[in-house]
C-alpha cells in the first residue's frame, strides 16, 4: 500500500467534545490542524452512543412519567411491544444536525477531516489507516490525544449485544423490554435504571456498595433510591454477582454471592469505561497507561512525552462532556504555549436520572473532613410553590457552607431541573459570594431557584 506523507502542526485523535474543542483552538491561532475519527460521523460516544442518544430517551420517558402521573387526564399506558425507535423518535434528526454543525465548524476553520484509525510511529509520527485501507504516514509537532472510552466488560458478563448489553449498546434493543436488570451503581447505571423504569420496565439495580452514586451525601441518594422505588423500581445493595448468563429461552439470569437469583428479559451492564487506547500503539511514543487503565497528565494536561497532550475521558474524572470541551480547549494552548488562566476546580457536575440530580463543590462529608465545623441549610422542592404546581416534590437543594455560616462550600440539589438549577450556586461561589447573598436578592415566584433562599435562611438562622 502507498505512502503518502503529510504534515500537520497539530493532529487531534479522536472528534468528541475534547477532540472538537482542541481542534478549534489550534486552528483559530493559525496552526495548521487535522483531526482524525475512526467513525463515519463525527462527534464521538457522547453524540452517537451517550449523552444525546441517552438524554433524548429521557425526554421520552419523563413524558411517559407525567402522564402516569396525570391520570386523572389521560388513562395512558405504552404498549408491551413498543419499538426503541419511537421513543428516541428525534435521535436520527438530532444527531445527523449535529454532525452537520460539527462538520461545517471544522471546515469553516480549516481543520483537515480525516476518517480512519490513528497510531504511533513515534512520538512525532503517526500512521493514519483509512477507510479503504491505504496507511498515510504523517509527521505532527503536536499530537492531543482525545479518545474518550469504552465500556469494561467483566470476566463473568456474557455481553452479547442481543441479550445482555454495555451502555453502548443498550440503545440498540429493538423493542422496549418488559424486565430489566442494570448492574452497577454508578451514573450510567442510575441514569438508564431510572430512565427505562419510568417508562414501566420493571427494573432491578444490583451493585456491591450499600448504595447508588456514593460519591454523593447519603440525603441525595437515599432521595433518589426513595424515587426509583415509588416507580416500582428494585435496589439490591451489597451483592456480588457471581454468575450472568441468557438461558436459551426467554431470560437472562443473575446469580449473586448469597443466593440471590434475579431474572429479566435484558440485562444492562454498566460497569466502569476504560481508555479508548486499543491499536494507538502508545508504546511507540513512550507512552503508557497508568494503573487505572487511564492516560496520566499533569496539570498542563501534558503527558509523559512532552510535545503529547489528552483530554476528556482518556484521563479518567470527572469524565464529563463540559469538562472534557475546556479540557480540550486548554491541552490545545497549553501545547501551543499561549498562556491560560488556571482552570476552576468548581465544575457542576449532573446526573441525568429521574429525577436529577446535581452537585457543584464541596459536598456535606468533604467539607466536614476538610472544615471540621460547617453549617448546613437544607430547602424541599414541597416547601416552593414551583415544587408544588409541577409535582416535582420529592427533590431537594442543600447548601453547604463554613463555621461561620458565610462562605459556600457547596451546593447539592436532587429533583428535576436539578442540573439547571445548580448554575446559580455554581455563580456564587465563582464570584466568592457568601450566603447572604441568596437572602439579599430577589427570585422569580414561583420558581425552584427559590428554594436558594429557603436553605440560606436556615444558614442564617443557624450562624
Amino acid at each position: 500500500m502507498s505512502k503518502i506523507q503529510a504534515s500537520y502542526d497539530v493532529m487531534v485523535i479522536g472528534s468528541g467534545p475534547a477532540g472538537q474543542k482542541a481542534a478549534i483552538q489550534a486552528a483559530k491561532v493559525g496552526q495548521s490542524v487535522a483531526i482524525i475519527e475512526r467513525d463515519s460521523l463525527f462527534g464521538g460516544a457522547c453524540v452517537h452512543r451517550g449523552t444525546i442518544p441517552s438524554k433524548t430517551l429521557r425526554e421520552n420517558a419523563l413524558r411517559v412519567k407525567h402522564m402516569r402521573q396525570n391520570a386523572a387526564l389521560a388513562d395512558f399506558e405504552l404498549s408491551e411491544a413498543t419499538e426503541m425507535v419511537t421513543l428516541i423518535d428525534r435521535l436520527d434528526d438530532v444527531l445527523k444536525s449535529h454532525d452537520r454543525y460539527m462538520r461545517k465548524q471544522i471546515d469553516r476553520n480549516k481543520i483537515d477531516r480525516i476518517h480512519g484509525r490513528a497510531s504511533f510511529v513515534d512520538s512525532h509520527t503517526m500512521k493514519i489507516t483509512k477507510v479503504d485501507g491505504d496507511t498515510v504516514d504523517v509527521s505532527v509537532s503536536k499530537v492531543i490525544l482525545a479518545v474518550g472510552s469504552y465500556p469494561r466488560k467483566p470476566d463473568n458478563i456474557p455481553i452479547d449485544h442481543e441479550h445482555i448489553f454495555d451502555s453502548d449498546s443498550i440503545l440498540s434493543m429493538l423493542y422496549l423490554p418488559a424486565s430489566l436488570t442494570v448492574l452497577g451503581g454508578g451514573v450510567i447505571a442510575s441514569e438508564y435504571a431510572s430512565i427505562f423504569q419510568a417508562l414501566g420496565v420493571k427494573v432491578t439495580m444490583i451493585d456491591r456498595y450499600p448504595t447508588p452514586l456514593g460519591f454523593l451525601d447519603s440525603d441525595m441518594t437515599d432521595t433518589f433510591v426513595k424515587a426509583f422505588r415509588g416507580m416500582g423500581g428494585t435496589w439490591l445493595g451489597k451483592q456480588n454477582v457471581e454468575k450472568v448468563y441468557w438461558d436459551e429461552v426467554s431470560e437472562v439470569v443473575t446469580q449473586c454471592a448469597d443466593g440471590t437469583i434475579v431474572r429479566s428479559q435484558k440485562l444492562l451492564c454498566a460497569a466502569g469505561r476504560l481508555a479508548n487506547v486499543d491499536g494507538l500503539q502508545l508504546d511507540n511514543a513512550g507512552l503508557s497507561l497508568n494503573e487505572k487503565g487511564l492516560i496520566s497528565v499533569d496539570d498542563m494536561l501534558c503527558t509523559e512525552i512532552d510535545n503529547i497532550y489528552a483530554a476528556g475521558d482518556v484521563i479518567g474524572p470527572p469524565s464529563l462532556a463540559s469538562a472534557s470541551m475546556e479540557q480540550g480547549r486548554r491541552a490545545a494552548r497549553n501545547a501551543l504555549e499561549i498562556e491560560t488562566g488556571q482552570m476552576s476546580p468548581l465544575i457542576p457536575s449532573g446526573i441525568y436520572s429521574i429525577p436529577e440530580l446535581s452537585s457543584v463543590g464541596l459536598n456535606e462529608k468533604q467539607a466536614r473532613e476538610q472544615y471540621g465545623n460547617i453549617i448546613v441549610g437544607t430547602a424541599k422542592f414541597a416547601e416552593v410553590a414551583r415544587g408544588q404546581i409541577s409535582g416535582n416534590t420529592e427533590g431537594m437543594l442543600k447548601i453547604v457552607a463554613d463555621g461561620q455560616g458565610k462562605k459556600i462550600l457547596g451546593v447539592m440539589l436532587v429533583g428535576e431541573g436539578s442540573t439547571e438549577v445548580v448554575h446559580i450556586g455554581h455563580m456564587a461561589m465563582l464570584c466568592d459570594a457568601e450566603v447572604d447573598i441568596f437572602v439579599e436578592s430577589t427570585f422569580n415566584f414561583p420558581t425552584l431557584a427559590e428554594a436558594y433562599r429557603i436553605a440560606a435562611l436556615e444558614i442564617l438562622a443557624k450562624r
